[in-house]
């Protein structure tokens, strides 16, 4: 016979309160206490506020060129120097963060929008269509990425202007992964009694999918897109770095880092090309630290 001590008490509260918590409320619970998570989610906050807060931080022109102020060091007056036409490098450092986060959360919102409107439906419709929908996943996925992506870029350039065709072609391109893990995710849930009752006394596909599947499938969903938050940005970053994605004039991390093709840059001057890589590899580390902490806060097994 077992002795209820004031600890093992204590014990027994703290497990019956987390049973009484919804599967949302615990997951949230589970991912405050995750420090590394908290502590990279508010410093991918302050970057996100001091990108889009860039006009009222910096005055300064980020497309006006000085001849006379080309690459300076850091000083007072230009705190991380200037680039190879004399423009603030802390100024771009800031527009560019707007661009590379807004192109990072255009990409993954289109991304996740597409994989799980096509897993959705060809995991629940099944047979026909879901052998149609995956034979065409199978084929954007085969392409090669980086080829399409370019040949794609210089057909569109004419058609749509600025960061849309870069967003377009990326996002185009990127959905196959979702569209696969959400169509396993509602192949398995469908099977539940809940949904069989649902569809059993006459629910629309489209009910079903949107009020009884997707919400339990959106953990998942979640996780995903986090994952996929840090690759929009690697990718915008390396196609810009190669010039096929932003254009050079607008602002971008990955354009900064372009600079760094010369090797005089590289060795002599790294005050050019180090502010966005940091920013870079701070950025996506945060943003995987988020993810990995979003990961275990959803699986039930985790006691982390």
């Amino acid at each position: 016979m077992e002795v209820i001590t004031p600890k093992n008490n204590k014990n027994l509260n703290v497990d019956i309160k987390a049973k009484s918590l919804s599967p949302w409320a615990l997951a949230r619970s589970k991912f405050i206490k995750n420090k590394i998570a908290m502590i990279s989610l508010l410093f991918l906050i302050l970057v996100t506020i001091l990108s889009f807060l860039a006009p009222y931080i910096t005055t300064i022109d980020i497309t006006k060129v000085n001849i006379g102020q080309m690459s300076l060091k850091p000083s007072a007056d230009h705190w991380l120097g200037t680039d190879k036409s004399g423009r603030d490098v802390f100024t771009r450092l800031l527009y560019g963060g707007r661009i590379s986060l807004l192109v990072g959360i255009s990409c993954t919102v289109t991304v996740v929008f597409l994989g799980t409107l096509v897993g959705s439906i060809a995991g629940y419709y099944g047979e026909k269509i879901d052998s149609m929908l995956m034979r065409f996943t199978d084929f954007i996925m085969v392409f090669p990425f980086l080829v399409f992506v370019i040949v794609l870029n210089a057909i569109l350039q004419g058609i749509v202007s600025g960061l849309s065709v870069l967003i377009i072609v990326i996002s185009l391109l990127s959905w196959g992964g979702v569209a696969r893990i959400v169509r396993s995710k509602i192949l398995s849930e469908k099977e539940n009694e809940y949904i069989l009752a649902a569809i059993s006394i006459g629910g629309k596909p489209s009910k079903v999918i949107i009020k009884h599947l997707l919400p339990n499938v959106m953990s998942t969903i979640i996780v995903q897109a986090s994952i996929l938050f840090a690759s929009m940005i690697v990718v915008e970053s390396g196609l810009s770095y190669l010039g096929f994605g932003v254009p050079q004039e607008v602002p971008s991390w990955g354009n900064m880092l372009s600079s760094a093709n010369e090797p005089d840059v590289l060795q002599n001057k790294p005050w050019i090309w180090l502010p966005p890589a940091i920013m870079i590899t701070l950025t996506i580390l945060s943003i995987n630290f988020i993810g990995e902490g979003l990961k275990d806060a959803f699986n039930p097994k985790s006691k982390r």
